[in-house]
């Protein structure tokens, strides 16, 4: 017999490994002010970053945290991701290359 899932079934690989992948993407895009001090900071100061980066360390996983741990953010992040999914059993072209502009002829 066939075992009918929805669109809405997710596998494990999916729930634990895909969608927190496209979250870590968006949190670090919405937290990109302080991704951008962390960065500064450990550039700035070389081998002493451990000591010297702690305040923007914390901010950054603050920020990224809180993305982490919302609700709502994972349920955007898993429409995203589901949008993506039908995408691409329509087209068989993941979504990295039909975004991709094509090259122009000279």
């Amino acid at each position: 017999f066939f075992f009918f899932f929805s669109e809405q079934h997710l596998r494990h690989v999916e729930k634990d490994v895909l969608i927190p992948k496209i979250m870590r993407e968006k949190a670090r895009e919405r937290c990109s002010e302080q991704v951008q001090d962390f960065t500064k900071c450990c550039k700035d100061s070389g081998i002493l970053m451990v000591v010297k980066c702690r305040k923007e360390n914390s901010a950054l996983k603050e920020c990224l945290t809180a993305y982490y741990n919302d609700p709502a953010f994972y349920e955007e992040c898993k429409m995203e991701y589901l949008k993506e999914r039908e995408e691409f059993r329509k087209t068989g072209i993941p979504t990295k290359k039909r975004l991709q502009k094509l090259p122009t002829s000279m």
